[in-house]
């Protein structure tokens, strides 16, 4: 059995793009991962990624955004 545990919904001011994050856990095998859902218009792209993966991630956004705050302030 897996349970879905909503975490947050926004949509992307630019393309449009709705994005949802939940966390999907997997009860049998004690498993939980990151489900990524980004829908464009009819299409869906999903991505269920482990903690490492979402950690990685994570830190590239946020570098990435860092550096933007960075460049508009300079």
């Amino acid at each position: 059995m897996t349970k879905i545990t909503e975490l947050t919904k926004f949509k992307v001011p630019l393309g449009s793009q709705d994005i949802e994050l939940q966390q999907i856990d997997h009860v049998e095998g004690g498993m939980s991962l990151l489900r990524i859902r980004i829908r464009e218009g009819k299409r869906f792209t999903i991505f269920d990624i482990d903690p490492a993966t979402a950690q990685h991630w994570a830190e590239a956004m946020q570098s990435w955004a860092d550096t933007q705050k960075q460049a508009t302030i300079g």
